[in-house]
């Protein structure tokens, strides 16, 4: 979907009020809306990170309790990525900017850019729920065949989406001279 979409696709939804607002402060409004489903996405993004570590945290002690020949410290790491990319999703910039900011204000299209690209990411966190949740079930049948290669897999996913992650700013403030 394209930031003129999503941004209509807001307007659409907002009532006489919502439309009034935006007319006396020159579209702030639909920003403040942006930001604010912006937000509630990584929130909802947080929140399955964080089932997710807990998920891990389980599939880490059966491996320890079974003994497996696999490195502890390899799931260990995984915990640890989660972890980080948990708070970088949960302290993630949402498009304000001071008035005096040197680096520009945030435009609508900005913020719809963001919004898009968040729902792009969340499709990321989908599938790395879906790997997290083949490997708990495949513990729970005692199935420790594929356990490394699984665990290389989640690592490479979660390292993958901190790094789209890190790209997400540049979608506030694109380079332009």
């Amino acid at each position: 979907m394209s930031e003129h979409d999503t941004i209509e696709k807001i307007k659409s939804k907002q009532g006489i009020l919502d439309k009034i607002q935006n007319f006396f402060t020159l579209g702030y409004g639909t920003k403040e809306d942006l930001r604010e489903l912006d937000k509630k996405l990584r929130d909802l993004m947080y929140e399955d990170f964080r089932r997710m570590r807990h998920e891990w945290e389980d599939i880490y002690l059966e491996a320890l309790n079974e003994k497996v020949a696999f490195s502890g410290s390899k799931l260990k790491k995984v915990i640890q990525i989660i972890d980080r990319v948990m708070e970088k999703v949960r302290h993630a910039d949402y498009g304000y900017a001071g008035l005096m900011d040197r680096k520009g204000h945030i435009r609508e299209e900005e913020l719809a850019r963001v919004l898009n690209y968040d729902k792009e990411l969340s499709v990321d966190v989908d599938n790395i729920s879906q790997s997290i949740d083949e490997i708990y079930s495949k513990i729970e049948n005692e199935d420790w065949t594929t356990i490394s290669s699984d665990v290389k897999n989640v690592k490479n996913l979660l390292l993958a989406f901190e790094d789209k992650l890190q790209q997400r700013e540049e979608k506030y403030r694109p380079f332009e001279v």
